[in-house]
């Protein structure tokens, strides 16, 4: 369908996903177990022991994509409804890469503790909650709040995902220039969602915070920063990040051309460019530097220029462009895992556990400089991210239902290659339409 108009296939569809039933349905006396009088004995059984809603009811295997449009891909804040079809597609994402069943939500409530009430009081219908397109700071302290209060795993891609993919890329770049990941210097320019949480993956991976340097639009942030009070009220997340890392040796209000002298390694993801990091400053990092330049839709220098520069290892968002930094490598397995093993939250741990499988998935199949994760259409990856997920959780007592790697790959994989097969017969019943 590429190069289709997407508006006129999204309206000959009427949308992209439906709800179908999955028990066998001959005729109306089937709903006399299916429904009323033979389901009181679930819900009387579930009034019990609302745990066994996990094994009873699609809870199981249901997320709900919760948005409240403030921050919707590339396009800013945009109407509740102009971000549900971005949520529908993550939706589909999930059931064709995961085999996860998710449900779009959007929704009105803009302030923070409006957005995680109606959070929380969704919470009995789903087996986890990814938040999705929330502007920073908030998206942070909604994750943090949701966390720490429900039961069941949540997750912000933006911050998460992102930072798990661009965490396992890093591990297998330092590999390709043979240097010690905990022991380098690395500068993150800009300082939102996805920056913020990989700072926190690479401080609980090992990495020192004064070998961090996250710089925003200011500069570096520094406890002797002009605004440093500010940033106590207005962001606290940088604020955290400034004193703990105490400008990475830095003076105050030093920007990327300072910052990245001797560096060895620069995560972008700032705003799109290019010529937001310029080639003088790649040449000043140390031998061998890395590149990650992760703007969309275009990245914060052209990979040919970083490689002109001397960069090593180049990576961005972009498919078209080798080593694409996507989330999607991640979060399908992630919440595969931690469906399947009931599991009541994501840990930091569980997250740094998919990135190093992500790794080594990706070194198992050859690194180079031009290959260091794996390809979006590796669907294999997912059920090796997802045992590794589910391995974890168990390790630490998250799991109502704890699996070993070995149990939770081979169901991963059944269950995802029952979604491709399923979502492939959609052509059969709808036909390709518009094709």
């Amino acid at each position: 369908m590429a190069g289709k108009d997407p508006v006129s296939l999204h309206r000959l569809y009427g949308g992209k996903i439906e709800i179908s039933p999955k028990v066998p349905l001959k005729s109306l006396s089937d709903f006399a177990v299916w429904y009323t009088p033979g389901v009181a004995e679930v819900s009387l059984a579930i009034e019990k022991d609302p745990d066994l809603s996990f094994e009873l009811t699609s809870r199981w295997n249901l997320v709900a994509v919760i948005s409240d449009a403030t921050r919707v891909l590339g396009l800013g804040p945009l109407k509740p409804e102009a971000a549900y079809p971005v949520m529908e597609g993550k939706a589909l994402l999930f059931k064709f890469l995961g085999g996860v069943d998710a449900v779009p939500i959007v929704h009105s409530k803009r302030k923070t503790t409006e957005f995680v009430d109606l959070v929380k009081s969704l919470e009995p219908s789903f087996g986890g909650v990814n938040i999705e397109d929330i502007e920073s700071p908030k998206c942070f302290e909604v994750l943090e709040i949701l966390r720490r209060e429900l039961s069941i795993p949540v997750w912000h891609d933006d911050q998460q995902g992102t930072a798990a993919a661009t965490l396992a890329g890093l591990i297998n770049a330092f590999k390709i220039v043979g240097k010690d990941l905990r022991k380098s210097r690395i500068v993150l320019l800009g300082a939102g969602a996805a920056n913020i949480a990989l700072y926190t993956l690479l401080r609980r991976y090992g990495v020192p915070a004064s070998n961090i340097a996250v710089l925003d639009r200011k500069g570096v942030l520094h406890p002797d920063r002009d605004d440093i009070d500010k940033l106590l009220f207005s962001n606290p997340y940088k604020y955290r990040i400034a004193l703990e890392t105490g400008g990475s040796g830095l003076p105050p209000g030093a920007g990327p051309d300072k910052a990245l002298e001797g560096a060895d390694a620069l995560v972008a993801a700032s705003r799109p460019g290019p010529g937001v990091v310029k080639p003088e400053w790649v040449r000043r990092m140390s031998k061998d530097p890395i590149v990650f330049a992760l703007a969309n839709p275009t990245p914060e220098i052209w990979p040919s220029e970083a490689r002109e520069a001397g960069a090593r290892v180049v990576a961005t968002g972009r498919s078209d462009f080798p080593n694409q930094v996507n989330n999607a490598l991640v979060f399908p397995g992630v919440f595969r895992g931690a469906l399947d093993a009931r599991a009541r939250g994501i840990s930091d741990s569980m997250v740094i556990a998919a990135a190093e499988e992500l790794a080594a998935y990706a070194e198992e199949q050859g690194l180079s400089e031009d290959r260091i994760l794996p390809q979006l259409d590796d669907w294999k990856v997912h059920p090796r991210v997802a045992a590794a997920v589910a391995a974890k959780a168990s390790e630490e007592g998250l799991a109502r239902k704890p699996l070993t790697y070995k149990a939770e790959l081979e169901r991963a994989t059944e269950i995802i290659l029952r979604a491709r097969k399923l979502t492939s017969l959609v052509a059969e019943v709808w036909g390709e339409r518009g094709v």
